[in-house]
């Protein structure tokens, strides 16, 4: 899976997981699944597009992660994305924010992404 850290004028772009699906109701980066003939980058970029309707540039890859969830194992990959065009929409969740850094700890992530919420926040050259 391909998740996107999407920054936009000292904010960072999280969505919010639909109550029925696995960890509903959560907040996450936004992405999703990779198919088969698609790079992670590639990935990351049709699902913003698919679930936001943003166009973005997805830069270095942050942070790889394998986590287990008792029912999954995932393998995710975070990358740096700068948002370049149109606002998001909720096409495939159910709202979305724009938070800032110190903001980040009022919002409840899945296992798996909030591994990667220290970093984040301990990251202020992220959020320029």
């Amino acid at each position: 899976m391909a998740a996107g850290l999407v920054f936009r004028d000292g904010h960072l772009l999280i969505t919010q997981r639909y109550p029925d699906a696995h960890l509903g109701g959560m907040w996450e980066f936004p992405g999703g699944k990779r198919e088969p003939h698609e790079t992670f980058a590639e990935c990351l970029h049709r699902e913003l597009l698919e679930e936001l309707g943003i166009e973005v540039e997805v830069r270095e890859e942050l942070e790889a992660l394998l986590h287990e969830y008792p029912d999954k194992t995932v393998l995710l990959r975070f990358f740096c994305c700068i948002w370049r065009r149109n606002e998001p929409q909720t096409l495939g969740c159910p709202a979305f924010r724009w938070v800032r850094r110190e903001d980040l700890a009022l919002y409840e992530f899945p296992a798996a992404d909030a591994r990667l919420l220290g970093k984040v926040a301990d990251s202020p050259e992220l959020w320029k």
